[in-house]
């Protein structure tokens, strides 16, 4: 999978603990790539791969190595998202835990964790693009997780051991200080130890009513991410296709190794048709090369798919209400 994501309430409890630090949070966002004002949108993702940008904008305003540690520390409990309610309306923690592992994906699209059941019971996990994943992330990943399972089991939870696959970024002592347990690092894989009684925690708020309702919501926020793939993979097999002014249903569908029904059927599922799309893209794909580059208009009728002019001129006034030559115009006067 490529153009990972991750849940936007995670960039939300990092800024909170940034402010909490007294560092200018606004600017870390803005050294990211990212919009502060986007913080509010609903169903927010932002992109897996600002992960390094982000930590290195927050050391350099902080002044702070172990940014990560520190940060996780302030910011409050991940709380009043869907896991959350998995955890609480599961009969015990173990049953939460394992339903939660099914919804990962909703935290971030880069993230593979898993349980081992033992007598040392431990969660490991491992990073998709793991060139995007930081020690200040993954640090700030597993204190998060301990404050929020402290918080579902009312204190029950209590990491035993700590292994990181990186070197650490302060003293050990500090680590230990604020994880409560023995640290260890440059290991082969992550892993975090804990007491095997507290996956038999019950939980105050289980609820099997509850319970259900919870997996159907979770169920609907993964579709939707799923529906997401799909649309940006046919959008990327139309992309490859676009010169040759041929890009149909059912070539698309034979690049993704499914029938047209089915592709046809799948958009429709996630709101969608095919002509909508390609619309969408050759649309996009004429702004940008229009206001981006200086490529005569008879190249940009060829980039974008259509085999006669009249057909892209006449798409183009009902994208824009203009023509081609006057919106270019209009943005380098805007431009300069």
């Amino acid at each position: 999978m490529t153009n990972l994501t991750d849940s936007g309430a995670l960039v939300r409890l990092a800024f909170q603990g940034l402010k909490a630090l007294h560092v200018d949070a606004d600017e870390v966002l803005r050294q990211s790539g990212f919009d502060p004002q986007n913080l509010y949108k609903a169903n927010l993702r932002t992109p897996f791969s600002a992960q390094p940008q982000f930590w290195k904008a927050a050391i350099t305003l902080s002044g702070d190595p172990c940014i990560g540690l520190h940060l996780a520390e302030k910011m409050p409990v991940y709380k009043g998202q869907i896991l959350e309610y998995l955890l609480l309306s599961s009969p015990t923690f173990g049953d939460g835990l394992k339903r939660v592992m099914n919804y990962q994906r909703l935290i971030s699209d880069a993230l593979h964790g898993s349980l081992t059941e033992s007598t040392t019971p431990y969660l490991t996990n491992y990073f998709a693009h793991h060139q995007y994943a930081t020690s200040h992330l993954a640090e700030a990943m597993v204190l998060g997780l301990i404050k929020a399972f402290q918080a579902a089991t009312d204190g029950a939870f209590k990491a035993s051991k700590i292994v990181f696959n990186h070197p650490p970024n302060t003293d050990l002592e500090e680590y230990q200080r604020i994880f409560q347990c023995p640290v260890e690092f440059n290991a082969k894989s992550f892993r975090l130890y804990f007491p095997e009684s507290v996956l038999n925690y019950r939980s105050l708020f289980a609820e099997p009513q509850l319970l259900n309702v919870h997996m159907q919501v979770a169920n609907q926020h993964l579709a939707i991410l799923e529906q997401g793939d799909l649309i940006k993979s046919v959008r990327s097999h139309m992309a490859s296709l676009l010169e040759s002014g041929n890009v149909t249903l059912a070539l698309v569908a034979d690049l993704m190794d499914i029938t047209p029904r089915h592709l046809r059927h799948q958009l429709q599922n996630a709101g969608t048709r095919f002509q909508t799309l390609l619309d969408d893209l050759r649309h996009s794909l004429a702004l940008r090369l229009l206001s981006q580059t200086n490529e005569a208009i008879s190249e940009i009728i060829y980039l974008t798919g259509f085999s006669e002019a009249s057909t892209f001129y006449r798409a183009f006034k009902r994208w824009e209400n203009t023509t081609p030559i006057k919106y270019r115009i209009s943005k380098q006067i805007k431009d300069a």
